[in-house]
């Protein structure tokens, strides 16, 4: 995923992608149809993942909409630390992905967004539901912002900054 998110889709060959994971370039087409299957074999799981996760935190506080939003923002401040390249990907490049495996990737991104919505809109029963995803859009935008970052200012801290930006975002305190 280093490769795309670095050099950009169109900016990687088969033999570059072989070379990186140790085997020629053909010997990937054992395993994939080509840099486009390979791109949907990263990119779908990414998504269930989040999908899965999002949805884990959320039932873990059925009671307390505050507690399941202040985990939901943990893993996704988690999430984009960790993957940076894997955001910049999504960002990217998942335009350029065939017309099914694209709506399959969209479809899971609307339910995680949704799983965002139901929370703040418990936190916050004054918001619509369309203002909430407003907010909820903001809020992973500067979450996502991880691959743009220097790294200037420690990993730790980053994480704690963007959790209380995306909380004052959502929340306004």
């Amino acid at each position: 995923m280093g490769l795309f998110a670095s050099r950009g889709y169109h900016g990687v060959s088969m033999d570059d992608i072989g070379s990186a994971a140790g085997v020629t370039g053909p010997a990937l087409y054992h395993h994939f149809a080509g840099k486009e299957a390979m791109l949907v074999a990263a990119l779908i799981p990414v998504s269930e993942g989040l999908l899965a996760g999002g949805k884990e935190r959320v039932a873990r506080h059925p009671e307390d909409a505050q507690a399941a939003l202040a985990d939901l923002i943990d893993f996704h401040v988690d999430f984009a630390l960790a993957n940076p390249a894997v955001i910049a990907l999504h960002l990217h490049e998942l335009d350029r992905l065939p017309e099914d495996p694209r709506r399959q990737i969209r479809r899971l991104q609307r339910l995680y967004v949704e799983e965002w919505v139901s929370v703040l809109s418990r936190v916050r029963p004054e918001l619509p539901a369309p203002e909430a995803r407003v907010l909820a859009h903001a809020a992973f935008g500067l979450m996502n912002s991880t691959p743009f970052l220097g790294g200037e200012v420690d990993r730790v801290r980053r994480a704690a900054l963007l959790r209380d930006a995306t909380i004052h975002a959502l929340i306004g305190r």
